[in-house]
């Protein structure tokens, strides 16, 4: 076996998203404060800090203002704060909007900012290495350390130049270990250490199943006439139908730029369902198309978000470190926002690794990290809207929004429901069989709406190595052709936004075909499998998608 380097830190952050490097500048201004030396270093597998971060985004600044008060002065990239905030209803032809009298207090938007996020963690990363910080992207992290008494001792980098028969070629490098006294896990949502952690430590066995949506994003350009500076506008309804959770946006940026995007809630049942070909078909609808007609697509992206909310957050420290941002699930879904809490969990979690380090500890658990959670406005921002989720779930579109709301108003007054309602399952166990569902066909795309996913993948500029093992692992390759194909008519084909998994059939013959350079990393394959049958790993190198302004 080949000896890997070894590199000692007092902290090892996996993820430069807002969560990691939250983390990361805290640790080093209590550091300079309590004039005690902290060592930190920052991972991150995009091929630059940025490059794999994908959200709406519209950020509430609270975690910023916490982090850094003289943000404003220090150049952070919030240049369009929300002027309109909209909220409309869809049908097939007509758009209905609900009045904002109506929203509860928390769906308002005034005083948050439409930013693209992966510009926020380019900033971030500036701020973060003026203070001493080690940041290394295009490092993916592809393996939990262990110490001799099971605690966790940081992270190894996968091994550069292997072969995709596995074997080393002339160009192979090993890993390198990354130790820390404390790690802390950032990847965003279903990031594949964190759920090794989870699973090793049974941390969620007290909390509900994790839920997912699956959010697909495009940057275009506008004509100048129909740009409307700091506009917000979220839908419902069209193209899901009123059993399928899920929605749009469309944010108005600077330089005539229109954010747009489509949430699908991952539970949904139907295994025809593409969500990719839900999102073109939306952007013919009026409403949609008057913006955009005319305008020119610039860039295409999609990612899981964490759903489950208050109820499945699992518990968040194990020896020698914990989980922070997303891989925990701080994402409040019905403002469809989660930056703000991940930078706080980031900043809490720093502020509980400092005392211990201070102390002279390692290794052990920060039981004061998810006590101050317990005590601060992530816990309320997350408790407040706890049964919007499972009423959606139950009651559909109608019944769900109008409960949901209800329930909110309820919070906001301070008489919400005693109860905490409970996610029944894990999304990969809510399809219905194929031969009970109803094919759906989805029209072509125009090319200037609405397009296909391969022209898609092009623009997200993702790229892998072609001669490397695949990252998406089959634990049965007979599965997907002998189980999901004729239980499910194999959904991997359509809940893939990239094309990554195709059922080719070669004279009379099917055969499951990965096409592992198109992955945007969304994770959605090793959430949604009904035969829990893949799962995603980390690629060599900076391979992926790289979002310019996403």
């Amino acid at each position: 076996m080949t000896e890997r380097e070894a590199m000692e830190f007092d902290v090892v952050v996996v993820g430069a998203g807002p969560a990691g490097l939250a983390a990361a500048i805290r640790l080093k201004q209590l550091a300079a404060q309590n004039e005690h030396e902290v060592s930190v270093c920052v991972i991150e597998k995009g091929s630059e800090v940025g490059a794999h971060i994908l959200s709406g985004a519209v950020i509430d600044p609270v975690g910023l203002n916490e982090l850094i008060p003289d943000w404003k002065d220090k150049g952070a990239p919030l240049n369009t704060a929300v002027s309109d905030d909209r909220f409309l209803y869809l049908t097939e032809t007509g758009s209905t909007r609900l009045p904002n009298f109506m929203m509860p207090p928390l769906m308002n938007n005034h005083g948050n900012y439409i930013v693209s996020l992966g510009n926020l963690a380019r900033w971030l990363a500036t701020q973060a290495e003026a203070l001493g910080i080690e940041i290394y992207p295009g490092f993916a992290a592809a393996e939990v350390l262990y110490d001799d008494k099971g605690a966790v001792r940081g992270v190894a980098t996968g091994a550069m130049g292997i072969g995709r028969d596995g074997e080393k070629t002339a160009n192979y490098e090993p890993g390198i270990e990354l130790r820390g006294k404390y790690t802390l896990i950032a990847e965003g949502a279903r990031g594949s250490l964190a759920k090794q952690i989870i699973a090793k430590y049974d941390l969620a066995k007290d909390s509900d199943p994790a839920k997912f949506g699956i959010g697909l994003k495009e940057l275009w350009e506008v004509a100048p006439e129909k740009h409307k500076l700091g506009q917000v506008t979220h839908t419902m309804g069209w193209p899901l139908d009123s059993e399928t959770g899920g929605g749009s946006f469309m944010y108005h940026l600077e330089n005539n730029q229109v954010a747009i995007g489509f949430v699908v809630h991952l539970n949904y049942k139907n295994p025809y369902l593409s969500p990719f070909d839900e999102f073109q078909r939306f952007k013919h609808h009026p409403a949609i198309k008057a913006v955009l007609e005319g305008g020119r697509r610039i860039s295409y992206g999609a990612r899981a978000i964490t759903e489950g909310g208050f109820q499945s957050v699992p518990k968040l420290i194990f020896p020698g470190g914990a989980l922070i941002g997303c891989s925990a699930g701080f994402v409040n879904l019905p403002r469809i926002k989660g930056s703000h809490n991940a930078m706080k969990t980031g900043m809490m979690a720093a502020e509980s690794v400092f005392g211990a380090l201070k102390a002279g500890r390692a290794g052990d658990e920060l039981a004061d990290y998810p006590e101050a959670y317990r005590k601060s406005w992530v816990y309320t921002d997350l408790k407040r809207v706890r049964n919007v989720k499972p009423l959606w779930s139950k009651f559909g579109l109608f019944g769900g929004l109008l409960l949901g709301g209800i329930d909110m108003w309820m919070n906001q007054l301070g008489i919400g429901l005693p109860i905490t309602l409970k996610h029944s399952k894990p999304d990969d166990a809510t399809l219905i069989p194929a031969a009970k569902a109803k094919p759906i066909a989805y029209p072509k795309p125009d090319g200037k709406l609405s397009f296909d996913k391969l022209s898609s993948v092009f623009i997200s500029n993702t790229n892998h190595e072609e001669n490397q093992p695949v990252h998406l692992k089959l634990t049965d390759p007979n599965i997907p052709i002998g189980v999901n194909l004729p239980l499910w008519a194999e959904p991997a084909q359509r809940y893939c936004p990239a094309g990554v998994y195709e059922v080719v059939n070669t004279d009379g013959v099917n055969r499951f075909q990965i096409n592992a350079q198109n992955c945007v990393h969304c994770k959605t394959c090793d959430i949604k499998d009904p035969s829990r049958n893949i799962t995603w790993t980390v690629p060599q190198g900076g391979g992926g998608p790289n979002y310019p302004n996403m």
